[in-house]
């Protein structure tokens, strides 16, 4: 005969764990496109920052010439 299905209690998430995890994720995205995919365009302190993403692109072997 077969065990009767039993239920499993799943963990809820809490709302505070979904904000966090979504706001990393985000920050996380935008940090990937400013490495990968920026070119300057965002920048508003000159070239410091282009130079800087610049940098991180070649470290991570993304074509960017």
């Amino acid at each position: 005969m077969a065990a009767p299905a039993q239920s499993v209690a799943v963990p809820a998430i809490s709302p505070r764990l979904l904000v966090l995890s979504a706001v990393s994720v985000a920050l996380l995205l935008l940090l990937a496109y400013l490495v990968g995919f920026d070119q300057g365009a965002v920048s508003q302190s000159g070239m410091f920052l282009h130079e800087l993403m610049h940098d991180g692109r070649h470290l991570l072997g993304v074509p960017c010439h």
